[in-house]
C-alpha cells in the first residue's frame, strides 16, 4: 500500500513535501519515495500523517473512577478521594470501564502505553494484543518496619504480569515506587535491589506540598498520611528537593521517566541527568490543570530536558486519554512550540522512554509504528482530531 498527506511527520521531523510511504499488509513500513519517484495508486490523506502515539503514562486500571473526583482539589485531596472510593465498584463495572478506555486509546491514535498497575486488573486488556504495553507495578508504603512486606505484595503482582505470553504486541513489566511522599527510604533500596537495570517511572514532584515535606515536613502530606493512619516520625526531612533526595537510592544502571513535574527545577534536570544514562520527562498537561490547575515550567524544561514525552494519567484525573489533546493544551498555553517538536515528544521520544524505539515510534523501514491521520492542526479555530488509520 502506498500513502501520503499534504505533511507527513516521521517521528522526528517533517519529511520533504511528496513523501510516498509505501507499507506492507502487517503495518511494517517498506520504504519511503521521494515525490519524484514513479509510482502508481497512491491514496493521499488530508491533514497530517504521523506515527501511532504513545502514552508514556497512564492508569487503566483506574478507568472506572471517571467524574468521581472534582477538579481543582489539589493533588492531596484527590489522592484521599482515589484511595477511598477506588474500590466502590462491582467487578464488572471496573472491567467495562477499563475496556471502553483500552478502545478509547485506539481510537485516538495510541500504539503503546506505560500503564500504571497496583493490581493484576489489567492482564484482561494486555491479552488482546492490540496496544504495546509497559506495565509499571506500583509500589508504596511509607513505613521502614513493613517495606520488605510490601515488596512482596508487588512482586507477587508483577510475577503474574511476567507470566503472561505475549502475541504480536510487546509486554513488559517492573516494579516501581509510587511518588516520594508514599514510599519509605528502605522501601525505595529495595526497589533498586530487586532489578538494578528494570525501566523505573515516578511521580515526581506533582505538588508544592511534596516539596515543602522534604524541606522542613511541613504541608499537606502530614495531613494526608494522618487521615491513612501512617505514623511518619521515622522521616527526617532532608532539605533538599524530593528528586535530589531519593535518587541516590537508586544504581546509576536505572533508566527513568519522572511523571508530571509539575514543581520540578532546573537543578533536578540537571541532577537527573547527569547521574543516569536515560532520563525522560514525562508531561500530563490536563491532569496537571485536573488536579493542581497548573502546568510544569515549559519554559524551565525546554531550556534544560534532554528528553520530554506525554501521557495522559488516569480518567480519574482527566476527561479524555487522547495524546493529541495533551499537546493541544500545552500549545493553547506555550503558542511559539511548533507542532514538530511536539509530534516527536508524542512518538519516537515516548517509544525511547519505554525501550520500544526498535519497533514502533517512527516511520523507517522495518519498524510497525502505526500511522495516525490528523486533520485540524493547521487553523487555529479548530481543536486537532487524530485518527488512526492502521
Amino acid at each position: 500500500m502506498l500513502i501520503t498527506a499534504s505533511r507527513i511527520h516521521n517521528g522526528y521531523q517533517w519529511l520533504p513535501p511528496g513523501t510516498v510511504i509505501e507499507v506492507a499488509d502487517d503495518g511494517s513500513i517498506i520504504a519511503l519515495h521521494s515525490e519524484d519517484a514513479p509510482l502508481a495508486d497512491v491514496v493521499h490523506y488530508d491533514g497530517i500523517l504521523s506515527p501511532g502515539f504513545v502514552n508514556a503514562h497512564c492508569h487503566l486500571e483506574l478507568s472506572h473512577m471517571k467524574d468521581l473526583v472534582g477538579e481543582g482539589t489539589g493533588l492531596m485531596h484527590f489522592l484521599q478521594q482515589v484511595i477511598w472510593k477506588r474500590e466502590s465498584f462491582t467487578i464488572e463495572q471496573k472491567i467495562t470501564a477499563r475496556h471502553e478506555a483500552y478502545d478509547e486509546l485506539l481510537e485516538n491514535g495510541v500504539v503503546a502505553v506505560g500503564d500504571i498497575a497496583n493490581s493484576a486488573d489489567t492482564l484482561d486488556i494486555r491479552a488482546l494484543d492490540r496496544l504495546h504495553i509497559h506495565t509499571f507495578v506500583e509500589c508504596l508504603g511509607f513505613t521502614e518496619e513493613r517495606a520488605q512486606q510490601m515488596l512482596d505484595f508487588s512482586e507477587k503482582v508483577y510475577l503474574q504480569y511476567t507470566a503472561q505470553q505475549s502475541g504480536d504486541k510487546i509486554l513488559r513489566q517492573s516494579i516501581v515506587p509510587h511518588a516520594p511522599y508514599s514510599v519509605s527510604p528502605s522501601l525505595f533500596r529495595l526497589i533498586d535491589a530487586y532489578d538494578k537495570d528494570a525501566l523505573i517511572s515516578i511521580h515526581n514532584e506533582e505538588t508544592i506540598e511534596e516539596l515543602n515535606f522534604y524541606k522542613d515536613k511541613s504541608g499537606a502530606v502530614n495531613d494526608l498520611l494522618h487521615s491513612l493512619n501512617i505514623d511518619a516520625a521515622f522521616f527526617e526531612p532532608s532539605g533538599k528537593s524530593p528528586l535530589q533526595t531519593y535518587l541516590p537510592y537508586f544504581s546509576p544502571s536505572h533508566p527513568f521517566i519522572f511523571v508530571h513535574n509539575t514543581f520540578a527545577t532546573a537543578e533536578d534536570l540537571q541532577f537527573a541527568q547527569d547521574n543516569f544514562p536515560a532520563v525522560y520527562w514525562c508531561l500530563c498537561p490536563n491532569a496537571n490543570k485536573y488536579i493542581e490547575g497548573r502546568l510544569p515550567d515549559m519554559d524551565m524544561l525546554l531550556q534544560h530536558a534532554k528528553n520530554i514525552c506525554i501521557g495522559t494519567d488516569s480518567l480519574t484525573s482527566n476527561h479524555q486519554l487522547c495524546i493529541l489533546s495533551e499537546l493541544y493544551t500545552i500549545r493553547a498555553q506555550y503558542s511559539g512550540l511548533e507542532w514538530g517538536l511536539l509530534l516527536r515528544w508524542a512518538t519516537s521520544s515516548g517509544a525511547a522512554a519505554l525501550q520500544m524505539q526498535d519497533k514502533i515510534g517512527s516511520i523507517e523501514p522495518g519498524k510497525q509504528p502505526g500511522i495516525v491521520q490528523i486533520t485540524g492542526l493547521d487553523d487555529n479555530n479548530i481543536r486537532p482530531t487524530p485518527k488512526r488509520i492502521m
